[in-house]
């Protein structure tokens, strides 16, 4: 719970925060009328209706399991970065729209000054809230927050592009540059939004997360006891805050029930020690094999044959769904 409300708290922060930051934007393209400053305000928009969504995420996020969601809410959280994404990709066509019709009529901007100090505000202003949001995201493990936070990073690397571009508009009067720097920003923030979905899309379809993985396999060789003779068929996913972890692991045969399920528990204690987030592992034991004894340190009277090689385990090695003697 205390989690879960740090997530709120913050998010209800980039709220406000993006809020104000609109407006500045606004009154910038109010006061100037430069199609670039447009630009610039329009994505803010975006941010604080992408903020509201991340709000309402985050908090079905934390919501418990239930009948109907036996695996939790945390998924509604790649549904949040996507829906971002989509927002993002439809004010970069309209943005995109507006800088080729301003390019074949282009006017002159007024109160360029004032254009430029307030967006150096508000781009200073994105960049802060965006680095506390990652590294609160990072921190928290909200995908959400994370994703939140990079593309409030983004606009203030646009917003940067932007001020550039107006100072040197203002020193040589070439007011046709206004629009060519809002269709390079309408294509920065099209690019932002495609990865945006692109990650969105990848989190829905379980895709392989790389690190991940690898992060899980280190725990296991760490930790790893003679008695686990290998761990095979790992697969994990990341559900918002909690991480659902599967594997098969190979126990000497004549292990009881009770013996087996004790192991079992303490591969589990071992993974939550690691990890911050909340765990849930799903073990199936196997019985060994005369054929695992070549590399089975076990002190075992049973033992066929004697030990041969050492395996160091890795992501290849465990995650494929074999025992280690077929390698």
């Amino acid at each position: 719970m205390k989690v879960q409300k740090q997530r709120l708290q913050i998010i209800t922060a980039v709220l406000i925060f993006g809020v104000a930051i609109t407006i500045i934007k606004f009154i910038a393209y109010f006061l100037t009328h430069s199609n670039a400053i447009y630009t610039d305000a329009l994505e803010n928009i975006i941010n604080v209706v992408a903020g509201a969504f991340a709000f309402y995420s985050i908090y079905l996020a934390a919501q418990p399991k239930d009948s109907n969601h036996p695996y939790g809410h945390g998924k509604v959280e790649f549904f949040a970065v996507g829906f971002e994404g989509a927002l993002i990709i439809f004010a970069a066509v309209n943005i995109i729209y507006k800088s080729i019709e301003a390019f074949i009529n282009p006017q002159a901007i007024d109160k360029l000054d004032s254009g430029i100090w307030l967006s150096i505000i508000a781009g200073l202003l994105n960049f802060g809230v965006g680095y506390f949001v990652v590294k609160q995201g990072k921190k928290l493990h909200s995908m959400t927050l994370e994703a939140d936070g990079k593309h409030l990073m983004t606009d203030a690397y646009t917003s940067a592009g932007l001020v550039l571009g107006l100072i040197i508009i203002k020193l040589t009067d070439i007011y046709v540059l206004d629009s060519v720097i809002s269709l390079i920003l309408g294509l920065m923030i099209m690019y932002n939004g495609y990865h945006l979905i692109r990650k969105s899309i990848s989190g829905l379809m379980d895709e392989l997360d790389h690190v991940l993985i690898s992060d899980i396999v280190n725990i296991f060789e760490k930790e790893r006891k003679p008695e686990w003779i290998d761990v095979h068929n790992l697969r994990a996913q990341k559900y918002g805050h909690d991480l659902h972890i599967d594997c098969h692991v190979t126990v000497p045969y004549y292990f009881d029930l009770v013996r087996a399920h004790d192991e079992v528990e303490l591969i589990e204690k071992l993974i939550e020690k690691n990890v911050d987030n909340g765990v849930e592992l799903f073990i199936h034991v196997d019985p060994c094999v005369p054929n695992c004894c070549n590399y089975c340190s076990v002190d075992c009277a049973y033992r066929k044959h004697p030990q041969e090689r050492n395996i160091v385990w890795n992501s290849e090695l465990i995650m494929n769904n074999a025992k280690h003697f077929k390698n």
